[in-house]
C-alpha cells in the first residue's frame, strides 16, 4: 500500500482522467447546434446514445472529489512537531515489543502442545498396533511365563542337587546305607534312598 502523497496524487490522475473522459464523451454524442442562415437540409442526425453519460460521469467526479478530501484530511498537520512523531514511533516500537513477547509465549505454549500431542498419537498407534496382532501379545505373555517357569524349575533343581550332594557327604559311614526320611533332609524333596 502506498503512502497517503501517492494515494493523492493518483487520485487527483484519476479525476482528471474522469474530466478528460467526459468531456469526449459529451463531445462525441452531443447533437450540433444549428446556426440560422447555414442549414443543411438533409444532415443526418446522430444516433443518440441509451445511457445517461452525463449523469454516469457526474457520479464518478463526485466520488473521486470526496476521495480527495478524505485524502488530504488524513495528511499530517503542521502541528505535529518532530518530538511528537518521535514519541509516537517510540509507543509504537514498545508495542511492538511486548507484542513479540506476547507471540513467543505463544510459540512456547505451542511447542509444548505439539511434544504432548505427538507422545499421545504414538501411545494410539502403540496400542492399535498391539489391538491388531492379539496372538504376537499372547505368545510374549506365554514366552515370559514359560522363562519364569524354567527358571524357577533349574532353581529347584539345583536346589535339589545341592542337598543330596550334602547328604551323600554327611549320611555314609562305615560304608553302610542308611535311610532317610524326606522331612529330615528336606520337606519338599521327597524321600531320598541311600
Amino acid at each position: 500500500m502506498a503512502d497517503r502523497l501517492t494515494q493523492l496524487q493518483d487520485t487527483i490522475n484519476q479525476q482528471a482522467e474522469h474530466f478528460c473522459n467526459s468531456v469526449g464523451i459529451l463531445q462525441q454524442y452531443s447533437t450540433p447546434s444549428k446556426f440560422p442562415g447555414f442549414d443543411r437540409v438533409g444532415t443526418p442526425q446522430p444516433h443518440q446514445p441509451q445511457e445517461d453519460y452525463a449523469a454516469l460521469f457526474a457520479t464518478l467526479i463526485a466520488r473521486c472529489a470526496k476521495d480527495i478530501d478524505t485524502l488530504i484530511e488524513s495528511l499530517p498537520s503542521e502541528e505535529s512537531s518532530q518530538e511528537l512523531q518521535v514519541a509516537s514511533l517510540g509507543r509504537l516500537e514498545q508495542e511492538n515489543r511486548e507484542a513479540g513477547e506476547r507471540l513467543e509465549e505463544v510459540v512456547r505454549q505451542g511447542e509444548s502442545l505439539l511434544q504432548r500431542i505427538q507422545a499421545a498419537l504414538q501411545d494410539i498407534a502403540q496400542s492399535q498396533l498391539d489391538m491388531q496382532d492379539p496372538a504376537a501379545s499372547a505368545i510374549d505373555v506365554r514366552l515370559n511365563v514359560d522363562a519364569t517357569m524354567t527358571a524357577a524349575a533349574a532353581v529347584t533343581l539345583v536346589k535339589r542337587e545341592n542337598v543330596q550332594s550334602v547328604v551323600n557327604n554327611t549320611v555314609s559311614s562305615n560304608g553302610t546305607q542308611h535311610r532317610l526320611s524326606s522331612t529330615a533332609a528336606d520337606p519338599s524333596l521327597g524321600s531320598v534312598d541311600q
